[in-house]
């Protein structure tokens, strides 16, 4: 279907350098489509250089909100008149309100992955023991929300221990009564806390390309554990299928990122989109994908 817009549509969108791959823009035009807004979501090719530019272009415009995907998500910070905190936490912003005339910031990320870890996993983060391979953007924003969310101890893996080990002092004093640990992949603590994690999710990019991830074993891993990979391809990837195959219960990152984009929609419009349309979206472009 065609999006009709006029001089009285809102816009919204997405920046990202590059951004024709993104996804947003069919799930988010379908949800403004089904709840009768006027109002449309397009792509801005924003490149690093330009980014000052283009903050100043969503004043000028009087553009409603957007997304922010790679490489700005730290860079617009300081562009922005007002940080969310637990953005501010994380470092990292993902999507920007207009709220009257100031641009305000926040990370919706976080936020998707606990949305996914329920509806996809029936995995419920309080008084769990939960492990994060990685150290980067995305391990920021899940370790946050996972912590929000109750768990009683989060452990962080990482091939640079020093650069996990930033991370947890980053948000220790922020969440004092909860363990957090860090290891590296070579560490034999790691491979003795697998034993013992209800939750271990990949946050690195490792398997957007079809590698496996090889520091990793899966059969140290208890059955009853849940396996997360936010790694979204059309096909599934070698954590998922692995993990899957040993009986484990394991989902990949199209869920969180339909969540992320129903919060992003949430902040920007105060309404809840249609329940699991974004998702359905996702799902018959992979459908397409993979035809």
């Amino acid at each position: 279907m065609m999006i009709e817009a006029s001089g009285k549509s809102r816009v919204y969108g997405i920046f990202g350098d590059p951004v024709s791959h993104s996804l947003s823009p069919v799930m988010q035009n379908a949800a403004f489509r089904s709840a009768g807004l006027d109002a449309v979501y397009v792509p801005f090719h924003v490149t690093p250089e330009n980014l000052n530019s283009a903050v100043e272009g969503l004043r000028a415009l009087q553009i409603g909100g957007v997304n922010i995907t790679l490489p700005h998500k730290q860079n617009i910070i300081p562009l922005l008149d007002q940080v969310d905190a637990d953005a501010v936490l994380i470092g990292a912003v993902n999507t920007v309100v207009r709220c009257g005339a100031d641009l305000v910031g926040y990370n919706t990320d976080g936020l998707g992955f606990i949305r996914s870890l329920q509806e996809d996993l029936g995995f419920t983060p309080r008084g769990k023991s939960t492990l994060l391979l990685g150290a980067g953007g995305a391990c920021r924003a899940a370790a946050v929300a996972l912590l929000r969310s109750g768990v009683d101890e989060l452990s962080i893996v990482n091939r640079s221990e020093e650069r996990a080990r930033l991370l947890a002092d980053r948000i220790s004093s922020v969440f004092p009564e909860q363990r957090i640990n860090v290891y590296n992949f070579s560490d034999s603590a790691f491979l003795d806390k697998l034993n013992s994690a209800d939750l271990v999710a990949n946050t690195t990019s490792i398997g957007l390309k079809g590698e496996e991830i090889p520091f990793f074993p899966l059969s140290k891993i208890k059955a009853s554990a849940s396996i997360y990979d936010m790694v979204y391809s059309p096909a599934e990837t070698p954590f998922v299928a692995a993990a899957r195959a040993r009986g484990l219960a394991a989902a990949d990152g199209l869920g969180m990122l339909a969540g992320q984009g129903e919060e992003a929609f949430y902040l920007w419009f105060d309404i809840r989109p249609e329940i699991g349309l974004m998702k359905n979206c996702l799902q018959h472009m992979r459908l397409r994908q993979n035809s």
